[in-house]
């Protein structure tokens, strides 16, 4: 695989999971937390799944709004996209993540809509780095 990078930036972590990461221009700058379900305190601060889940819904979401004209769907102004991720252990051992996304396309015809969500499962980064290691669910809404 060859990707021409057009754009980088980095995040440094400190702590793990209960630390803090920041952007290298600080526009995130964030608190870690362990939820309750993995043994730790909970209570307000994000983790990596959350993380996780903010950037790939945002993602997703802007792919459909770049494949809308290729195939004919408007993205409607009110659409959205949520991403569930999961964490747990794994039958070989380790950790692992799923992803399911729900995508929410107002006044959009089902089979139109599903159209434009597996084009944009097609082209979006996040479906690319995952495709063949995650188990992605997509949904219409």
């Amino acid at each position: 695989m060859s990707v021409t990078v057009i754009y980088k930036t980095s995040a440094t972590a400190t702590g793990g999971r209960d630390g803090r990461t920041r952007s290298d221009d600080g526009s995130v700058d964030v608190a870690l937390v362990i939820p309750k379900e993995m043994g730790g305190p909970g209570g307000v601060g994000a983790n990596p799944e959350k993380l996780f889940a903010a950037g790939y819904s945002a993602c997703f979401l802007s792919a459909m709004k770049a494949m809308s004209g290729k195939v004919g769907v408007k993205v409607p102004a009110d659409a959205s996209v949520t991403a569930e991720i999961g964490f747990g252990p794994r039958a070989e051992g380790g950790y692992g993540i799923t992803a399911d996304l729900t995508v929410t396309l107002p006044g959009v015809d089902r089979a139109e809509a599903e159209k434009l969500v597996h084009a944009a499962h097609e082209v979006c980064p996040y479906s690319n780095a995952t495709r063949g290691n995650v188990d992605v669910g997509l949904t219409v809404a």
